[in-house]
């Protein structure tokens, strides 16, 4: 897939400029599937910001309101009750997945219980936009000290790129480069810590940072 991993989403003119130029086209002309189910696994997340996440009005104009030509919900936890046949077209069809955060853990989990895991390589065309754990999701490991989900056997995760992500760099006390240092120092692998400000686009193989605020990478 076509990669734009953020922290906030689509915050500024350079991380939208990188976004059509994934797509191919403006946002506008294309059809959105948001997946909320990172949320689910979060103590922080819940019925009301899964709720502001569904409007796609200003309590989400980085990611769900950013006025696509369609916008539907694709909720993981659902999709092994009814049916490969019924919801791979769905996929299929969208040009876009809008991948929200909460826990990557949790996010993981269900990807791969709902077989999405194992459809996203035979998506070549389809842009993946993470928030968070939605971005956090498709790296190899994102820290014990990001996993919130009790039934996490461990950090680990999807792996599809080779390096981890800090986000919400200097958003919360917790969140500073000191904490992102000896976050990356324990990880032991190549990583980034990047701000509300900044993305990673991933395309083709080569990783690029879109940037208009601060980040830092490891190893």
């Amino acid at each position: 897939m076509k990669l734009l991993l953020t922290s906030g989403g689509v915050t500024n003119p350079s991380i939208h400029a990188a976004l059509e130029q994934l797509l191919g086209k403006p946002v506008g002309h294309c059809h959105a599937l948001v997946i909320p189910t990172a949320q689910w696994g979060h103590p922080m997340c819940g019925p009301a910001s899964v709720r502001r996440l569904m409007a796609a009005g200003p309590g989400s104009p980085h990611l769900s309101g950013l006025g696509w030509a369609s916008l539907g919900v694709l909720e993981l936890t659902a999709l092994p009750s009814i049916g490969s046949e019924r919801w791979v077209p769905w996929v299929r069809e969208a040009d876009v997945l809008l991948v929200d955060g909460g826990d990557a853990t949790y996010l993981a989990h269900w990807m791969r219980e709902s077989g999405l895991a194992d459809l996203l390589p035979t998506l070549p065309d389809t842009v993946w936009v993470g928030v968070s754990a939605g971005s956090m999701v498709m790296t190899p490991r994102i820290g014990k000290s990001f996993v919130e989900w009790s039934s996490a056997a461990d950090d680990r995760t999807l792996g599809v790129v080779d390096f981890s992500i800090f986000p919400h760099l200097d958003a919360f006390p917790t969140n500073t480069q000191e904490h992102a240092e000896r976050w990356a120092a324990d990880l032991g692998g190549p990583a980034y810590a990047i701000d509300e400000q900044t993305a990673i686009k991933v395309m083709d193989g080569s990783v690029e940072v879109v940037s208009e605020g601060q980040w830092t990478k490891f190893g």
